[in-house]
């Protein structure tokens, strides 16, 4: 049950809204990610899109690419379709050696409409679930076939959110279809993390690890912010910073003998969260976690 501890770049340069950390240097990223102790990092917008090229700079800071995120649409396009869509994203992780590739259904999302409270989310109909699942079986199957697997990432603001949406979702799935458990987006839904995880321990197979700050999110929910006010707010903090109690959401995993990667994930204002400071406290405490729930960190 050895596991690894890395990291992704939101810390340092956010994707989705590019004014947080816009002009810090992808080289500042890579070269504090290793400081932290970090020895794998997710992709970024910032990153070389080429194979080599990509390889190249993580390899002049020792760090390898554990995945990359990939927004689907099998509410609204066939397998074929989808595949078609992702193929240059693919490409890209098979040429790194990536098991597995994060991937959430963004179709109608909120998650990036700075304007929309994220409880007005999108929720998928009765009658839409068994297409969707159907199709989602499909490319599970074909991704394993390719040596990548989905790793399905709830998220706020998207069609699977809460842990009855997720479990719906794994329940109507082969397990090519594996499961992000990611403790910060089930903490802002209401959920609990160590729940979920005794539940579907079997089927995660990537898991970010991020704090969630009570006090943010109470104003979040009472405020009815959209989910990038929340964020700007600090809603999202590093492990060890918040509510969540990580050895908890760990223990069932280590006892389900998971071997992946944990990825410190908390998208914050660099300029408010010194990143390099956060990651190191992020570092100490998920390595602490996974220590107590049982895993040997390689």
């Amino acid at each position: 049950m050895t596991i690894r501890l890395g990291t992704n770049p939101i810390a340092w340069s956010n994707d989705d809204l590019p004014e947080l950390g816009g002009d810090t240097p992808l080289e500042t990223c890579l070269a504090e990610a290793r400081q932290a102790g970090f020895t794998g990092i997710e992709k970024g917008n910032k990153f070389p899109s080429d194979p080599a090229a990509l390889r190249a700079v993580l390899g002049r800071h020792g760090l390898e690419l554990v995945s990359g995120w990939y927004g689907a649409a099998l509410r609204h396009r066939d397998v074929e379709a989808e595949v078609a869509a992702m193929r240059p994203h693919l490409d890209l992780m098979q040429a790194c050696g990536c098991g597995v590739m994060v991937f959430a259904e963004t179709s109608d999302t909120v998650q990036g409409r700075r304007g929309v409270p994220v409880a007005e989310r999108p929720v998928m109909r009765d009658e839409e679930w068994p297409a969707f699942l159907d199709r989602l079986g499909r490319l599970g199957d074909w991704m394993a076939g390719e040596g990548v697997r989905i790793a399905f990432h709830h998220h706020m603001g998207t069609v699977i959110e809460t842990a009855a949406e997720i479990d719906r979702l794994l329940s109507g799935t082969p397990d090519s279809v594996g499961l992000l458990l990611d403790t910060g987006h089930l903490a802002f839904a209401g959920e609990d993390p160590a729940a979920v995880a005794r539940r579907w321990a079997h089927r995660v197979n990537h898991v970010h690890a991020k704090d969630v700050r009570p006090d943010v999110l109470a104003r979040a929910l009472r405020g009815r912010w959209s989910f990038l006010d929340a964020v700007v707010a600090g809603v999202y903090t590093v492990p060890g910073d918040g509510q969540v109690d990580f050895t908890a959401a760990l223990r069932p995993l280590a006892e389900a003998g998971y071997a992946g990667w944990l990825i410190v994930e908390a998208e914050q204002d660099p300029a408010r969260a010194h990143p390099l400071t956060y990651a190191r406290a992020g570092h100490a405490h998920l390595r602490a976690a996974a220590d107590a729930a049982g895993f040997a960190v390689g």
